[in-house]
């Protein structure tokens, strides 16, 4: 956004007298990064110093500061060089595109070509609210930006205002796919967004997503995957629902991120180290911890990745085109051993309940999860298994009187009211008779573990209701599960 007309007040934001720092590191241990500020603006000029170090005092680790023009671009770029943790993108807002000709786009490339940390091209798009610019130049402007990034390999930074029609025409058009980028400070609607995503897109949210009235935006977060969204303030502008009104500033990108974790069912650790995962593949800004790749938090529960290896391979499965599941790479080297599993745990009461799950069949390793389960047992902890239902064709017998004081929970992977249809879905290993032998899995695991609970996918085409029919007939539970959201 950029609007010179708006006047900000100034804001001091309190923090408590022990140390934030220490505060964040304990408790936010993925940073978050801002994808979206302007600390070129005037309203930093007296104290931006201050405000990037308060940034990294609540747990903001980089901070992506945007071009308007060339003024703006230049200065987006000095930063960067001066500032370690900030980035530069670089680029003229709708609002001045009929500033843009040849010799701007030649100066803009040359930015780009020269400077490492200038990451991306933007702000650029449409703004049919306030019509700076006519917008015959705005589209020219806008199509020269995503022309400029497929030739520099930088994703775009997309403004959109009261075009969505347009924007999404123009990305068609100049096939925008091939590079991708951001649509920042999002304001279509859900329809739109998807687009975007099918597109390669990102979606961005900012201070708006906290605003009481802004019912319509939470929609939108709460139906998209959140492995395709950023966080960003905006800032000098739209300050979060707390400080609106006021300056905004990178530390307030944390509230926007909780506002997102509730809306997630998520924690904030949870969104800060997806959305930097997510900054991290858009931009190539930060540092992504991959160690987690056996015990790995999602909410308050840790999840064990013993194996990679599955009975199926299914359609949806996201390790086909990458094994991240929350912002965690669970991609193993090699299959831990029971040593290996509990020293990943630690201590395994901090945790509401331990799942094996990963991305893989767990009880391809009965023996580790016996195991494992037993050491957990003995620290009183609650334990639920993930799987496909299979084992007993696994390992040619029953093997669930085996898990009996050792599993509180089992969640079975039905996905189908039919073979016919599992089979084209999730492909098994064992054919037809693969669905059979879950159905059955099902029926007896009632016998041995407290709770019981089929799952199916969204999957477009899938008759849901047939499904929970099944789950019903087995006299087990039943849960959906987000087509395109894991974990």
């Amino acid at each position: 956004m950029r609007d010179e007309k708006v006047n900000f007040k100034v804001f001091a934001f309190r923090v408590p007298c022990f140390s934030f720092r220490k505060f964040c590191m304990k408790n936010l241990q993925s940073l978050l990064v801002d994808s979206h500020a302007h600390l070129d603006s005037k309203p930093y000029s007296d104290d931006l110093d201050t405000v990037i170090g308060r940034a990294r005092d609540n747990g903001i680790g980089h901070i992506l500061t945007i071009g308007c023009d060339l003024k703006s671009s230049r200065a987006s770029v000095d930063l960067a060089l001066r500032y370690p943790n900030i980035y530069a993108s670089v680029g003229v807002h709708p609002h001045d595109a009929d500033s843009v000709n040849d010799d701007v786009i030649a100066e803009l490339a040359r930015m780009i070509e020269s400077v490492v940390k200038v990451v991306a091209v933007g702000e650029t798009g449409l703004d049919f609210y306030r019509d700076h610019s006519p917008r015959d130049q705005q589209r020219d402007s806008f199509r020269r930006h995503i022309q400029l990034a497929k030739e520099t390999g930088k994703p775009l930074i997309i403004h959109d205002r009261d075009a969505h029609a347009e924007v999404i025409q123009i990305m068609q058009e100049e096939q925008a796919s091939e590079i991708g980028g951001v649509l920042h400070c999002f304001s279509g609607d859900l329809a739109m967004a998807s687009k975007c995503v099918d597109m390669g897109f990102y979606i961005s949210f900012a201070g708006p997503l906290t605003y009481p009235k802004n019912d319509a935006l939470r929609n939108i977060a709460q139906n998209l995957p959140i492995d395709i969204m950023l966080v960003e303030t905006d800032c000098p502008y739209l300050s979060p629902q707390k400080w609106r009104g006021k300056r905004c500033e990178p530390a307030y990108v944390r509230a926007t991120a909780e506002k997102l974790a509730e809306i997630k069912g998520l924690t904030l650790e949870d969104v800060a180290r997806i959305t930097s995962l997510n900054a991290w593949r858009l931009f190539g800004i930060g540092d992504i911890d991959q160690s987690t790749r056996i015990a790995y938090v999602i909410r308050n529960s840790l999840y064990l990745n013993i194996t990679n290896r599955c009975t199926n391979s299914c359609t949806f499965c996201a390790k086909f085109s990458n094994f991240t599941v929350k912002g965690h790479q669970l991609c193993l080297e090699r299959e831990p051993t029971v040593d290996d599993v509990i020293t990943a745990i630690g201590d395994p009461t901090t945790y509401d309940e331990v799942v094996f799950c990963g991305y893989g069949e767990p009880l391809l390793r009965l023996d580790l999860v016996k195991n494992v389960a037993k050491h957990l047992k003995q620290n009183n902890m609650t334990v639920r298994i993930n799987t496909d239902g299979q084992a007993n064709l696994v390992h040619k017998r029953n093997i669930l009187p085996e898990l009996a004081g050792l599993v509180d929970s089992i969640s079975v992977s039905l996905n189908a009211p039919d073979s016919a249809t599992y089979q084209k879905i999730c492909r098994s290993e064992f054919g037809e008779q693969g669905y059979i032998a879950l159905k059955d899995f099902l029926r007896e695991a009632r016998q041995h573990i407290p709770e019981v609970t089929a799952t199916a996918v969204t999957l477009p085409g899938i008759d849901i209701d047939a499904c929970r029919k099944v789950a019903d007939d087995l006299q087990v539970g039943f849960r959906e599960r987000i087509y395109n959201e894991v974990g």
